[in-house]
């Protein structure tokens, strides 16, 4: 079984040669794809010496976009059975990378959300108004997608290569976590799981990029995706 691991980027100097090491290290056989969403602070010369190996292609963007715009320059790339997405920033762990993807290896699932709320795993204690706006968000969403998710906007969501490729993305930012969401549930058949992963929340002094102005955007994306597309 092999993954295509999508890697939306935004000014992670600090981070993405760490990263790509750890998705390396994580089983099964894979490809890389890193999406460079017009990075400012040395990414770009980073990713220079990346994209000479041969299991990392570099896509640039010339200017920032956002999270939805970069996944939508990498999906399309993907050529493996599984897709996943994985921040570039560690607060995600590819340790993980074995129960996100069980579900679909044995023929349950077509698409995996990892939740930061539920299972054993540990979790760095961060933001109680930024967590409990995500529950709200993800309540929000569940009401019209009728899931019964416990986190929505997580970052590691894993799908069957023909699905995701199947869905054009609209929105630029993090808009695209309730829009991907509203869109999968109106395919047909469409099984969803949840695994429970560990989480290292880093904070706005670390570079956290997403604030409450993207909440405000989540719920009108919710509204939107859900009614009137």
């Amino acid at each position: 079984m092999r993954l295509s691991i999508v890697i939306p980027t935004y000014n992670e100097a600090s981070t993405i040669e760490t990263i790509v090491e750890r998705v390396r290290a994580a089983p099964y056989e894979k490809e890389i794809i890193i999406v460079d969403d017009g990075s400012t602070d040395g990414t770009r010369k980073k990713l220079e010496r990346l994209d000479e190996a041969d299991d990392i292609r570099v896509v640039r963007h010339e200017r920032n976009q956002g999270k939805g715009a970069a996944l939508r320059s990498g999906f399309p790339l993907a050529r493996h059975d599984i897709v996943l997405v994985q921040d570039a920033d560690l607060e995600y762990d590819p340790r993980d990378y074995a129960q996100l993807v069980e579900p679909i290896l044995e023929g349950r699932a077509d698409v995996v959300y990892g939740s930061r709320f539920v299972g054993g795993h540990s979790h760095r204690m961060l933001y109680f108004w930024h967590a409990l706006g995500n529950r709200c968000v993800t309540f929000l969403s569940n009401l019209f997608t009728n899931l019964n998710l416990t986190d929505m906007e997580t970052g590691y969501k894993v799908f069957r290569r023909e699905v995701i490729q199947q869905i054009h993305i609209e929105e630029d930012r993090f808009g695209f976590e309730p829009e991907i969401t509203a869109k999968l549930v109106k395919l047909r058949g469409i099984r969803v799981y949840e695994v429970g992963v560990s989480y290292a929340g880093r904070t706005f002094e670390d570079g956290k990029k997403i604030d409450w102005r993207d909440g405000l955007h989540a719920v009108w994306c919710i509204v939107k995706y859900n009614l009137f597309r």
